[in-house]
């Protein structure tokens, strides 16, 4: 049974900072592409970061710079550090694995999915 769970999601203020956390069960994950998505109200589901088996990662511009994708196999975690966080960053994350490839942020190309954390930013 695959499972992704989301944790660390809350309410922060502009410029403030969070780290989500995925923990996932049921795949040996070192060998998949890791992936950030995000869906704000009325609007499409964006991919913000991706982290192949290799450690590569890939950033949406919109958060080049002040989002960080990590991961750690051994715990089966992945993370997403967020600094700098702007009103524009509220909406609810998800993370997200396929098999390993090139790791891009489109949604369609990943097989499974957490149920998403929320993330909301005020000034």
């Amino acid at each position: 049974q695959v499972a992704l769970v989301e944790s660390g999601g809350g309410s922060v203020q502009a410029g403030g900072s969070l780290r989500l956390s995925c923990a996932i069960s049921g795949l040996a994950i070192s060998g998949y592409c890791l992936a950030w998505f995000r869906q704000a109200p009325g609007e499409e589901r964006e991919g913000v970061a991706s982290i192949d088996p290799f450690g590569f990662t890939k950033y949406a511009d919109s958060v080049l710079g002040r989002f960080t994708i990590s991961r750690d196999n051994t715990k089966k975690t992945l993370y997403l550090q967020m600094n700098s966080l702007k009103h524009e960053d509220t909406a609810l994350y998800y993370c997200a694995a396929k098999p390993g490839g090139t790791c891009g942020l489109l949604s369609n190309d990943y097989n499974y999915w957490g149920q998403g954390s929320q993330v909301t930013v005020s000034s």
